[in-house]
């Protein structure tokens, strides 16, 4: 139940809203770029796009043209940022709704 309610508040601020928006449409950017120039299939392009911009980077897929080694740097750069903001965003609010829940849980409990 938290879970659901975590989402739902996160998906009523624009700001909130705003940053996820922005995070799908890099990665939506990197699928369609590394598709069209290395010829990987969607799945692969997005796979590879959210490895490289979690930083996990298996080495299963590497860009093999110049050019898609050179949109690799630069999506790095603007997409790294992008992605570690999104991630600490989402962890910092789920704890913020988990801190007011215990806040609730122990203050109707001392006002019995």
């Amino acid at each position: 139940m938290l879970y659901f309610n975590i989402v739902k508040t996160f998906l009523k601020d624009k700001e909130y809203r705003d940053l996820l928006l922005t995070t799908l449409v890099v990665l939506f950017s990197g699928t369609t770029v590394y598709h069209y120039l290395e010829g990987w299939s969607w799945i692969d392009s997005l796979y590879f796009s959210i490895i490289t911009l979690t930083t996990i980077g298996y080495g299963d897929f590497s860009p093999q043209s110049d050019a898609g080694k050179l949109f690799t740097i630069f999506y790095i750069l603007i997409g790294i940022g992008i992605i570690l903001t999104f991630i600490d965003t989402v962890y910092n609010h789920y704890n913020d709704l988990k801190a007011q829940a215990r806040s609730k849980k122990l203050k109707s409990k001392y006002e019995k």
